[in-house]
């Protein structure tokens, strides 16, 4: 599909189109842009972000370039990606929390990771693990039973699910004990420390800022715990001849296919962080803005209450086709990691214009998911587009999970848990908004909601 096909279903009904920022004006400053990206890097996006192809602007003495055509992205994240590198804002953002992990690690560093993790991850693997999926959902809907009829903050609720989730997919024990400190770290480092400040962004990597001072000291204190949660999950064995019974398991096993080298302790500590870390914040995010969506859309929720209620196996995603659309959808709207910045090491050329070594090029996918030469009714609702039999989006035009050699290795993982907890809990209880004010994304780390509104569920 070129960039003036169009993605689109035609459906019966208007489509539901949910609250929206507003744009920035072209005639913003690049400090005043700078200063907001640490705010919510989504207001400082004009109305030419999500019509032209191409947005070259300058970034303290650099070019910089918003991509959105297919062609451009697929050239810088596969044809020519070890030319483009994670830029010092974002690992100063990054690195305090996930360490040396997959997600940050460049270079040979990188590849070892990524061909170590990969067996952890593949569709069989994945399958072993939704028993402590569905086990952890049914706990929350049967918590959820209790509190029918009242205000619940399906945000929170999501976030705690999806923490504990992770926890048991990757240690297989309950979180209890330990799951208030985890979000207790999760929510002081998201409040105080991941937004990038001013400095973050101008100042080399080898140049601390009073944010890395802060940061340092919480990465102490992140390490310790993290080495903690390992010490018990190694402390109750495994059986020599049993099956992987969870992702610390399969990591520890895991071994380099080229090399034959396993994770040493403090690699495999990274690891975990960012399995936990990455994996449980997302899919919080798409499952929020999921069900924010469907009580938005009474429609749409009847049919995915009906797809629940008919299915013989609420395990199997491959059963849940409308379930799948929504949740495809939700991360079009809302993708959860809303920007790709990378840095240029070395020149080369995008289009007709030629890049310099630091210069900036950013991917965001919540450009590309709403740019209105790629996508028919671009800010609607509209779960039919991704249905079985629907024209599918070009690679390069949906990007939820990344894409080329850095694609997200969990992708598969998150789908499989996104589908099963929104099919048992839609198919649980009817959602409905208590507050209608509207809710509006902010852009820093993940795409987060502006505040928490209120839900009711009432059982079905």
């Amino acid at each position: 599909m070129s960039t003036a096909e169009i993605h689109y279903l035609p459906q019966a009904r208007a489509p539901v189109i949910p609250p929206m920022p507003p744009r920035a004006p072209d005639s913003m400053g690049a400090f005043r842009r700078v200063l907001l990206m640490g705010e919510n890097a989504i207001a400082t996006w004009s109305q030419r972000a999500y019509e032209d192809e191409i947005v070259r602007g300058r970034f303290f003495g650099s070019s910089s370039y918003i991509l959105n055509t297919p062609d451009t992205i697929k050239h810088v994240l596969v044809d020519n990606w070890e030319n483009y590198v994670r830029t010092d804002g974002a690992i100063r953002v990054l690195r305090p929390v996930l360490g040396e992990g997959l997600l940050i690690a460049e270079g040979r560093a990188w590849k070892h990771q990524r061909r170590t993790l990969a067996p952890a991850f593949t569709p069989r693997a994945v399958a072993g693990l939704i028993p402590h999926m569905i086990a952890v959902t049914d706990d929350t809907v049967t918590r959820l039973k209790q509190q029918c009829d009242a205000p619940v903050d399906l945000r929170e609720i999501m976030q705690r699910m999806t923490l504990d989730i992770a926890g048991r997919t990757m240690f297989s024990f309950e979180m209890g004990r330990h799951g208030a400190t985890l979000r207790d770290f999760v929510f002081e480092y998201g409040a105080r420390l991941a937004s990038p400040h001013l400095l973050d962004i101008v100042l080399p990597l080898s140049w601390p800022t009073p944010r890395d001072i802060a940061r340092r000291r919480f990465r102490k204190r992140w390490t310790a715990f993290v080495t903690l949660l390992m010490a018990e999950r190694r402390a109750a064995g495994k059986l020599d001849d049993a099956p992987p019974r969870d992702l610390f398991d399969l990591m520890g096993a895991a071994r380099d296919p080229e090399t034959g080298a396993a994770f040493t302790d403090a690699q495999l500590a990274d690891e975990v962080a960012t399995m936990i870390l990455a994996g449980h914040e997302t899919t919080a995010t798409a499952l929020f803005w999921a069900l924010y969506l469907i009580a938005l859309d009474p429609a749409s929720q009847s049919k995915l209450a009906q797809e629940a209620g008919a299915a013989s196996d609420l395990g199997d995603p491959d059963r849940l086709p409308f379930t799948r659309a929504v949740i495809d959808e939700t991360l079009r709207l809302y993708p959860p990691a809303f920007l790709i910045a990378r840095a240029a090491s070395g020149p080369d050329r995008l289009a007709d214009f030629p890049v310099k070594r630091g210069d900036v090029v950013l991917i965001s996918p919540w450009l590309l998911h709403r740019h209105e030469k790629l996508w028919r009714a671009p800010n609607a609702f509209m779960p039919e587009r991704f249905l079985p039999g629907a024209a599918p989006p070009e690679r390069f035009a949906y990007l939820p999970f990344g894409a080329g050699a850095r694609v997200c290795i969990g992708a598969h993982f998150a789908l499989v848990e996104a589908v099963l907890a929104l099919a048992r809990l839609v198919g649980a209880f009817k959602i409905e908004l208590i507050d209608r004010a509207p809710v509006m994304p902010i852009g820093v780390v993940t795409t987060q909601p502006d505040r928490s509104p209120l839900f009711r569920i009432t059982p079905r």
